[in-house]
């Protein structure tokens, strides 16, 4: 492939200033591989960013690329909105047998658009409309989209300022580990539902992530998690799980709820359901709450067959048996053996930081909120991609892909720490 001639024309100037990751690595990529991206020079980048999550296979995974070849080089249909195609029959069919039958989930399949807040959005009126209440449930440092809806029930404040009008019908309560650690959202939400002059309606849903990503790697418990769909349960109140960066394996099962032992009325999908890094979002509910009307909620690229194809081959390929489930708690386990001496040896040296995550989403928190940022720079000209989540972005985010080989992880940690090093003046460790 011939390389386009930017020599006498610079893109930049013509893209939006809204442009963010492109700041933060200033080259030009033109070819991936697995855990590799390439830019226009040669230089080859380790790959710990996974498109925030959406290329948990990997780039161009051979299977997964052939499959999309193969159906694209004898005509298959790439844009059917809602219409029935061989793509979306085999994808509910892997869907059914390979994740759905062995969790004894009973949800029904609902195609909501190309992205995790479309099926936020989805996931959101669909509550609304079962229940006919209003008010939503979410939590401190909560990202579930950049719409009205979704920013609505997001906690970051500059985000939710580009809204530009009131984001209302939320009532906000502490995830787990938030602020002074007897400050628990369960116990005040259970108080409030308790107590009819709390000033609380009743709420339509409570939506929760598992593990906050955006927010700084913020991990729920198990025994939390637990709780909070007992209280649901009591109240008749649906539970949403947005699962659109840490499902399809991040934390090491299928869908990152089931180490809590629940089952979420209503479950948010994107991000890497498709396999492949192409557009795709599903939002999966109980049977019962199936009360849509045809075409009462929609959207043009609801029907995108490329990703069902590559969706059903991921599926296929990766969720048949419990190989990479295992796969990634081992290798989860030697991030967080790194990260936690990396931190130990940070805060003998009078920088604190703290590691934390579940499976293959893991952060490392400094209580210097300028660290992370030159860290992840400073890890670029290394060779090494890692963003920066949090409120401040305070935390550097690994998510490698989860079919990074061993010496790929030993290889992008080592740089990570060599980068820290540089950063934050510390010694090698011996």
């Amino acid at each position: 492939m011939v390389n386009p001639p930017y020599t006498d024309f610079d893109p930049m100037t013509i893209e939006s200033e809204v442009r963010s990751y492109s700041r933060s690595w200033p080259t030009v990529f033109t070819h991936a591989s697995g855990s590799r991206l390439q830019d226009r020079e040669g230089r080859s980048y380790l790959d710990f960013f996974a498109g925030a999550g959406s290329l948990n296979y990997g780039h161009n995974h051979p299977v997964l690329k052939d499959a999309l070849l193969s159906y694209i080089q004898d005509d298959g249909i790439v844009h059917s909105l809602d219409m029935t195609t061989d793509a979306k029959a085999e994808l509910l069919r892997a869907l059914h047998d390979l994740v759905l039958v062995p969790r004894n989930l009973d949800y029904k399949v609902q195609f909501t658009g190309p992205t995790g807040t479309n099926s936020v959005e989805a996931a959101l009126k669909l509550a609304r409309k079962v229940t006919g209440r209003e008010t939503v449930v979410a939590f401190t440092k909560a990202f579930h989209g950049m719409s009205l809806g979704s920013l609505a029930v997001t906690g970051n404040a500059a985000k939710r300022a580009g809204g530009g009008v009131p984001l209302g019908h939320v009532y906000r309560v502490p995830f787990e580990g938030f602020g002074d650690p007897s400050l628990s959202g369960i116990d005040l939400l259970r108080e409030m539902l308790g107590d009819s002059s709390s000033g609380l309606d009743l709420p339509a849903a409570v939506i929760v992530e598992t593990v906050q990503g955006e927010g700084g790697v913020n991990v729920a418990g198990a025994e939390w998690l637990a709780a909070l769909a007992d209280l649901c349960r009591q109240h008749d109140i649906l539970l949403i799980v947005d699962d659109v960066q840490m499902g399809c394996g991040r934390t090491g099962p299928f869908f990152s709820f089931e180490a809590a032992g629940i089952i979420p009325d209503i479950v948010c999908l994107s991000k890497s359901i498709s396999g492949y890094g192409l557009p795709m979002a599903l939002t999966l509910f109980r049977g019962e709450l199936d009360v849509w009307s045809p075409g009462e909620h929609n959207g043009t690229f609801r029907g995108n067959n490329a990703a069902f194809v590559t969706a059903a081959a991921a599926l296929r390929t990766f969720w048949a048996d419990s190989t990479l489930e295992k796969q990634t708690a081992g290798k989860g386990e030697v991030l967080e053996a790194h990260l936690t001496d990396l931190a130990a040896q940070l805060s003998a040296s009078g920088v604190a930081a703290r590691a934390r995550g579940r499976g293959l989403v893991w952060g490392l928190a400094f209580e210097d909120h300028t660290l992370a940022a030159r860290v992840s720079s400073a890890a670029f000209t290394r060779g090494l991609l890692v963003e920066t989540s949090g409120s401040s972005d305070e935390v550097v985010k690994l998510l490698p892909p989860l079919t990074s080989t061993d010496d790929e992880l030993t290889e992008g940690l080592a740089i990570l720490s060599d980068a820290v090093r540089a950063v934050a003046g510390t010694p090698r460790a011996h």
